[in-house]
């Protein structure tokens, strides 16, 4: 196997466990090396420290799989390691019909998501070097899942940076039109092949239970619902009404059919405008709500676009905390990796200020824990959701 070796004095963060290793860590190989290669990484004194592979066209130059020397050209591999990280959803959310199953680097294969949407899988192959053994990978789901259907979201502007195209196709099985997943024993309708993500938000399990004693008797506002798994939530816990608001009409109408397979009543109501159009105007017509979910998308996508993406959170919650009632709780996410806590806790410590509101902080959450966020990689940990409280 090629060696992969590192500039002196570059071995510190990938001897501590982080899985990437930079263009610019490393020495011109000795030796002709096709994109997505295996490699064995060592330092400039010739000590082991991985085995990954190699793609010279991306800023990430070599990503870790094994801390040993091993083979990770084989389906054996990836079945060991799909057998470990799916124990431990089985752990976690026994008898769950949704559920992500690999995490990436969180799972020490980076490069890599599955999730499970009941029998049907849908998977990213992101980087180039995980691309180019999808075949071992698809072997080893079906050896252990036998899906229905496996479908391939690689549909994804990371693939860019890895000098791969961007696509959506099936590469296993028949796919039905709509798959149905419960979660929190509610029920959702999935289009794993157009939706969002992977074809819902798996990342919010646990905070959407947030809402629990928190909506009750009171009008609650989603924006960015998506699919509506906020909004349906806050109707199980007792909202008197939810209004639910996204650009995307496919997405509102998902949400509509979603809000109709669990309530046969009208408390949640779904429409189709800008988030920060309907945010002027509910101010404009002084209207107050209980409680106001903020799941945007990510608005920061790369490091040179964080002050354009702080201030368009600092627009969204200025504007949201004005609209709260006395009393009333804000459940505000952002999903950009780029945003820290603390620079998100930042963020709203100013939004209130400018919102002349006063806020209590009860809870700063993160992804759910089929979403492992790995300690030496803090790039894994990307979900953050704040919980406050207007004061006055």
């Amino acid at each position: 196997m090629i060696q992969l070796v590192l500039r002196p004095g570059h071995e510190r963060r990938v001897r501590r466990g982080h899985p990437w290793v930079f263009s610019n860590e490393i020495q011109p190989p000795s030796q002709d090396t096709l994109p997505g290669q295996a490699v064995e990484i060592v330092t400039a004194g010739g000590e082991f420290l991985g085995t990954g592979y190699y793609n010279p066209h991306s800023l990430i130059a070599a990503r870790i799989l094994s801390r040993q020397r091993q083979c990770i050209d084989c389906v054996d591999f990836y079945r060991n390691r799909l057998q470990a990280a799916f124990a431990m959803r089985e752990a976690i959310y026994n008898g769950t019909t949704a559920v992500r199953l690999v995490h990436g680097e969180g799972d020490h294969l980076p490069g890599l998501v599955v999730d499970r949407y009941d029998r049907v899988l849908s998977v990213q192959f992101l980087t180039r070097g995980i691309d180019c053994r999808q075949h071992f990978i698809l072997q080893a789901l079906q050896d252990i899942c036998d899906p229905e259907a496996i479908v391939a979201r690689n549909n994804v502007a990371v693939r860019d940076l890895e000098n791969l195209p961007r696509q959506v196709e099936i590469l296993h099985g028949q796919l039905p039109d709509r798959v149905e997943i419960t979660e929190n024993g509610l029920r959702f309708k999935v289009d794993v092949l157009q939706g969002q993500k992977t074809g819902h938000f798996l990342d919010q399990k646990e905070n959407h239970l947030a809402l629990r004693g928190r909506a009750a008797g009171k009008r609650m506002l989603d924006l960015f619902c998506y699919s509506g798994s906020w909004a349906i939530h806050a109707a199980r816990f007792g909202a008197a009404e939810v209004i639910g608001i996204d650009i995307s009409p496919a997405a509102v109408a998902l949400a509509e059919e979603n809000a109709r397979l669990n309530f046969k009543d009208d408390t949640c109501r779904f429409v189709t405008s800008d988030v920060f159009d309907s945010l002027r105007q509910f101010n404009s017509g002084n209207e107050r709500f209980g409680g106001i979910i903020l799941d945007p998308p990510a608005f920061i996508k790369n490091r040179k676009r964080l002050r354009e993406g702080i201030k368009g959170y600092l627009t969204i919650n200025r504007r949201a905390m004005e609209l709260l009632e006395p009393g009333g709780f804000l459940f505000t996410c952002t999903c950009s990796h780029h945003m820290d806590r603390e620079t998100f806790l930042d963020t709203l410590r100013q939004a209130a200020f400018l919102a002349k509101r006063e806020m209590r902080l009860l809870e700063v959450r993160g992804q759910s824990y089929d979403h492992p966020v790995l300690c030496s990689c803090p790039e894994t940990e990307y979900l953050k959701c704040v919980v406050m409280q207007a004061c006055d």
